[in-house]
């Protein structure tokens, strides 16, 4: 990858163009971080600010990516210094370039929406929670979910994909979950949300999140009435947070 624009490094060993594994994964926890951190503050604080900063600095870096060269894209040169010193993970370019062009597009969409129109409502709830799944799934298990769509729009087929899954590998005995692990997860599960509803009941809650109920002036002109959608999907003191209706 040593010329301005390109995608991938030509390898001996390999018949596709190659990008470092563990380098993507330390770039989507970096991005999935930030996301995490600016999703939080609009969704529990109302407070947008963060994200209209973020969304350019991840439409400019997946540009970078996608249409120049991943090497000189900044979260991609923070990952590389972070995993200088561990052994390169080859895995195929083609569809990596496919899901970071998916992730441009969320991005050119969240633009348009939050910074452009200043915009809120579940389209941006819907795109957010698609960009840190994706990241979650990629950083955290090195998994890329969008990658897997690749095979359905390419006639050539993913190769080299992480941890050999583009092979189907038999599971070794110590991979296998069983029904024995899967009923800890649920009584984990379970244990969890009756503990979270016994001393955390919703109400306690909402009083937590809105304990101010007076009316302002921008109520009086109905601005703030929540939308048939908010309030049919349970999101109507969401809804007056976001828009400065507390």
């Amino acid at each position: 990858m040593s010329k301005l624009f390109g995608f991938g490094q030509a390898m001996p060993d390999y018949n596709v163009p190659v990008l470092n594994e563990r380098e993507i994964r330390a770039a989507a926890g970096i991005l999935f971080f930030f996301a995490l951190v600016s999703f939080m503050n609009s969704w529990l604080l109302g407070d947008f600010r963060l994200t209209r900063i973020l969304v350019p600095a991840f439409l400019i870096d997946f540009t970078i990516r996608v249409v120049i060269n991943p090497k000189f894209a900044p979260s991609m040169i923070l990952a590389r210094f972070a995993t200088r010193k561990q052994n390169p993970e080859w895995v195929g370019a083609p569809q990596k370039r496919f899901a970071w062009a998916f992730a441009l597009g969320l991005a050119l969409v969240m633009f348009y929406l939050i910074v452009l129109n200043n915009a809120i409502g579940p389209i941006n709830l819907i795109i957010c929670g698609t960009c840190l799944t994706l990241m979650f799934f990629e950083s955290a298990f090195g998994n890329c979910l969008a990658c897997k769509v690749y095979n359905a729009f390419s006639k050539q087929q993913a190769q080299y994909c992480p941890g050999g899954v583009c092979e189907v590998p038999t599971l070794h005995a110590s991979q296998k979950v069983g029904l024995g692990g899967g009923a800890i997860v649920v009584v984990f599960l379970g244990l969890i949300g009756f503990t979270s509803n016994h001393f955390f009941p919703p109400t306690q809650a909402i009083a937590a999140v809105t304990p101010n109920q007076a009316t302002s002036s921008k109520a009086t002109d109905g601005k703030c009435t929540p939308p048939a959608w908010a309030v049919a999907i349970g999101h109507k003191e969401k809804w007056k947070l976001h828009n400065n209706c507390k």
